[in-house]
Parts: structure tokens; sequence; C-alpha cells
């Protein structure tokens, strides 16, 4: 495994304080990514915007407002956590769909895959740049793009289950499915269309724990280690 894109839950990075960041936790992230940098492995990272905003939450709002807002949100965590990655000696470069004044680039395929090369840590901010597309979308298709050998997915709850296991403590875990099966059953895992997506380009992933101890660089490693997702 030589390059991963990194999918990171806002919500996890908020902590315990549900809401904005947790500076510790964004600092563990960042020792942990430094870690597999330093192994040879290149790294992109997309990240979530739901601890600042989930705007299908109120209908009280535009739809494409509110996924604007979603996207702006991104933003904010992707610079702020790019910044915690540079005091822990990583190059970043963030990217965005549209301008965003000197703050980030504009996404090329070209650039970001040079910079991968040069060993920086790339994030890709603001969702595709469009509205009805969440940032699920935006990490199996920059993974796509990229040729990511494999997407890491780092979410609150550590892999896919067969219920809820907030509701249900007898909840089954799966250690291994396909995608097919994830589409197929149209399970909450990703969001449906990049579950189709990522299918039809037979694109690997992996959704763990963000909280597990050392998740991060166990799954770069290959450890067993929440749920494999496979494209066959």
């Amino acid at each position: 495994m030589s390059r991963v894109l990194l999918k990171l839950s806002g919500e996890a990075l908020a902590g315990d304080k549900k809401t904005g960041f947790d500076e510790e936790t964004c600092v563990k992230v960042a020792s942990q990514v430094k870690k597999i940098v330093d192994k040879g492995i290149q790294v992109a990272v997309v990240i979530g915007g739901g601890n600042f905003w989930r705007g299908r939450t109120s209908n009280k709002i535009d739809r494409t407002k509110a996924d604007g807002i979603g996207m702006m949100a991104t933003i904010m965590n992707c610079m702020y956590v790019s910044e915690i990655f540079r005091t822990e000696g990583m190059d970043t470069t963030v990217y965005t769909p549209f301008a965003c004044g000197t703050w980030t680039k504009m996404f090329s395929k070209d650039d970001a895959v040079a910079d991968l090369n040069k060993g920086k840590v790339i994030f890709f901010a603001g969702g595709t740049g469009h509205p009805y597309f969440s940032t699920d979308m935006t990490m199996v298709l920059r993974a796509i793009e990229i040729e990511a050998d494999q997407i890491l997915a780092a979410k609150a709850v550590d892999g896919v289950y067969d219920s809820d296991p907030a509701e249900n403590p007898d909840a089954k875990k799966f250690e291994e499915m396909s995608i097919n099966e994830i589409v197929e059953k149209q399970l909450n895992v990703i969001d449906l269309a990049s579950s189709v997506l990522a299918m039809e380009n037979k694109m690997p992933m992996l959704l763990f724990g963000l909280n597990e101890e050392n998740s991060i660089e166990r799954a770069a490693s290959g450890e067993k280690i929440g749920t494999k997702i496979t494209c066959e």
C-alpha cells in the first residue's frame, strides 16, 4: 500500500466536545499520520464537516445553500488540521474545487499527485464543489482520481454493524463484507451514490474507529481492524 486516502469524521475530531475541534485528538491524528508518511506511504485527506454543520437536519434552509455551508465547514476543518499536521513536521497543501482566495489551491489531479510524490500530505476540502454530494462522495471520487490503493475511513463507530450498536448492545460487527452487499442492502455505511461509485471503480475501503488506540497507523500497516470492504 503506497497511497491512501484517509477520511476523517468531523464529529470524531471534536472529541467529547461534540462541536468544533479537540486539539488533543487532532494532534494524535497528526502524529499517527506522520509515522505512516515516514514509512513512505502517501496520504491524502478528506474531512467531514459535521462538527460544525449538519444542514440536512433543518428544513428551514434551502438544500443547495445548506450544502454550501457544509462545504465551508470542511474548508475550516482542513485548514485547521493541515496546520496541526505542519506542527508535527509534515508539509501540506489544501485543495478546493473552487477559488478560495489565497488560502487554498484549486484542485488539479496533476498538481495533487505531484505533491504526493514530493511527500506532502494533501487535503481535499470543499467537497465536490456541488450540492447534493456528501463528503463520502468526495472521499471516493478523489481516491479514484488520484489512483489511491485504498480508502481508510476513520469514523466515530469502529466498523460496520448489522444494527446500531448505540441502540443494540448485541449488534454484530462485520470483519469483512463486499461493496456489492452494501449497495444491495443499502446499508448506511456510506451513502448509496458513493457506494455505487466505489463498486464501479473497484475502490477498496477499510472502515474503523478513529478513537481506537493508534487506529490510523494500525489500519495503514494492514492490521486487522474495523471492517474491510472488498470490491469482489
